[in-house]
């Protein structure tokens, strides 16, 4: 609920105004946020107001209101000074927090909704009509970001992503495990995917330099309908994947700029085991010298460029030739040749797939 240093921000605002000293209590007289010295003192007047049928009463010379919460007694308001207008003061706390109260309620409220939207727990029926009593918009563009820290639990990051996004109400940011921040945001008509790409790499910088963390960002594909967050948001954590496999150098990853990562993600294990049996015979690229993986990956890189890949390797372009005519006689593969290559870059991000499944394994 209310934290005590958020009713402690407010009664300090309203005596500053004011004058008038106020604190507030739980309903067994302790005091959870006071501008008074000596608040322990009326614990005991605390509970007999709490135990009478009065709303506000004056007790041993201060004014006593009780805040509720859906009829249940929740806070026991004091307020005292020398102004004639401590009883409108005081009713005027009381109606603060109250208020405090119902905004919170329905952050948690708009917090839940948002968890099980994303997660698939709301019939069709329940996702509109939840909707609309939590006045949440229904047909507008978003997107879902899923934002992966370093570290568990990461309170510093999560703050500094609510801080970034905290000024515009129709954002919403949740967390629904211990590492993963998650943020459903609203688009305007004309943002498009690479606004969301500046977005990601503001949320990146900002993360750095705030939070000092490093962080990874993935993005589903944008929606028009709040039924398919929870579609944007599945396509994020696969961009996640899939960048944490195939394109570990990229921070910044969106589903809809997978390329052929995304079909081997989708590949079942067995087909995976099949098709390496096929194209290695039993062996495996992890059996590969470095001087040959170096020589592969570079060849790649140059987009199968004989004499690119010599100059930038420091050998020369017979080496090379010899090179990969040692790697044709022990895979059948000639790297020169287009189909050869196409496949042999498949096997290999197959390879990096089936390790990474392994891996989640254990």
């Amino acid at each position: 609920m209310i934290s005590n240093q958020i009713l402690q921000n407010t009664i300090d605002g309203l005596k500053a105004i004011t004058r008038v000293d106020i604190c507030v209590m739980d309903t067994e007289g302790k005091a959870l946020a006071t501008t008074i010295s000596n608040a322990d003192e009326y614990e005991n007047a605390v509970l007999a107001f709490v135990d009478s049928p009065a709303d506000s009463q004056v007790l041993q010379g201060y004014q006593f209101f009780k805040v509720f919460d859906e009829h249940q007694l929740e806070y026991v308001i004091l307020a005292r000074g020398e102004s004639d207008d401590v009883y409108m003061i005081g009713k005027l706390a009381a109606f603060q927090i109250q208020n405090l109260l119902i905004a919170y309620k329905e952050r948690y409220d708009k917090d839940n909704f948002i968890k099980n939207l994303l997660l698939d727990n709301l019939l069709l029926v329940d996702i509109y009509n939840r909707a609309k009593k939590l006045h949440i918009e229904t047909d507008v563009r978003r997107v879902v970001f899923i934002i992966e820290t370093k570290n568990e639990k990461d309170n510093n990051a999560l703050e500094t992503v609510r801080g970034l996004f905290s000024g515009k109400t129709k954002d919403f940011i949740t967390a629904v495990d211990e590492k993963n921040i998650i943020l459903v945001k609203e688009l305007k008509p004309n943002e498009t995917y690479d606004d969301m790409t500046r977005t990601a790499k503001v949320i990146l910088d900002m993360l750095n330099t705030e939070a000092m963390t490093k962080a990874h960002v993935a993005f589903g594909t944008i929606v028009n309908e709040i039924k398919d967050v929870s579609r944007s948001y599945k396509e994020a954590k696969m961009a996640l994947d899939v960048g944490k496999i195939f394109y570990s150098g990229r921070n910044v990853v969106a589903y809809s700029n997978l390329g052929i990562g995304r079909l081997i993600y989708q590949l079942p294990m067995p087909l995976c085991k099949m098709f390496i049996r096929e194209i290695f015979d039993g062996k495996s690229p992890d059996e590969f010298d470095e001087e040959t993986l170096t020589t592969i990956n570079k060849f790649f890189e140059n987009s199968l460029n004989v004499s690119e890949t010599s100059r930038q390797l420091y050998i020369h372009r017979n080496t090379l030739v010899y090179r990969l005519d040692k790697l044709q006689k022990s895979t059948n593969l000639d790297l020169r040749v287009f189909d050869d290559a196409i496949t042999f870059k498949i096997a290999l991000m197959v390879v990096k797939y089936m390790k990474y499944m392994e891996n989640q394994e254990y």
